[in-house]
């Protein structure tokens, strides 16, 4: 089954379009796990067990498990099998290589360490992208419109009246034609731009970040989306919402909280 259609089952079933993004500081944990060898881990794991009937998705972001050599990747493996099987899983890399790189890219995130997603920066173009839409099952989310200040040096760039955000999306939603596994990352801080962007790319799965700690809400998303085909992410907000022994109960109870948000717009 495609990722596409996974979404679409999970969605409905759980009425939740909530994606959990895993970006976890040593340095931030609660002193309950902290000073456990494993704490990454375990951190993840008790995050991932107590938001699982609420999300659907999880967005492991590589730097904050790379930072830590072979045992980072070994944490990435080992997380991957805990994410139960009605939730999906986004490896957050953001690859982008010549084709051949790519495609060594693409072997080790989908066929080695089995997630069902991953992030691409197209900016090296079609040729660059084409190992990762090879795995037709799967699905790309390339990055679209960003939510950090930043986006504004290059993304908004303008030619004969339109911007590189938009150019991008042209091109990705006719991407998408042949494998129907394209998605596209835009930022929940940028809700005017996620209006004329759907409109652009009316086919894609958006993974929304921005929604939380970087102060998008679901409620403007949605409307300006005009429908439920989005991943909308939080993360700082979820894994970091007590600081104390109860973090993973605190955690769920902000998991539900979005999930209920978002409920009422899910067919």
């Amino acid at each position: 089954m495609k990722f596409k259609e996974q979404f679409n089952t999970i969605k409905i079933k759980k009425k939740s379009m909530l994606c959990v993004g895993l970006d976890p500081e040593l340095e931030k944990l609660p002193g309950c796990v902290q000073s456990d060898g494993d704490a990454i881990f375990k951190f993840c794991r008790e995050i991932i067990q107590s938001t699982a009937q609420f999300t659907a998705a999880y967005k492991i972001n590589f730097a904050f498990f790379e930072r830590f050599g072979a045992k980072g990747w070994q944490i990435i493996e080992r997380l991957v099998e805990e994410i139960p099987q009605d939730c999906l899983s986004i490896a957050d890399a953001k690859r982008g290589d010549i084709g051949n790189s790519a495609r060594h890219y693409a072997h080790a995130i989908f066929g080695e360490l089995n997630f069902d997603s991953v992030t691409v920066n197209p900016y090296m173009g079609k040729d660059s992208t084409a190992p990762f839409l090879d795995w037709q099952e799967k699905a790309t989310f390339f990055l679209g419109l960003t939510s950090n200040p930043g986006a504004t040096d290059f993304q908004y760039f303008t030619q004969d009246d339109q911007p590189l955000y938009s150019f991008v999306a042209e091109n990705i939603e006719s991407w998408n034609k042949i494998n129907n596994n394209c998605g596209l990352v835009v930022g929940a801080t940028r809700p005017e731009q996620l209006r004329e962007i759907r409109k652009i790319a009316p086919k894609l799965t958006f993974l929304i970040p921005g929604v939380g700690a970087q102060g998008g809400s679901v409620e403007t998303v949605v409307q300006n989306i005009g429908d439920s085909n989005a991943l909308i992410s939080a993360s700082r907000s979820i894994i970091y919402a007590s600081p104390e022994n109860d973090f993973a109960d605190a955690a769920a109870l902000e998991a539900e909280k979005l999930q209920r948000q978002m409920a009422p717009f899910i067919e």
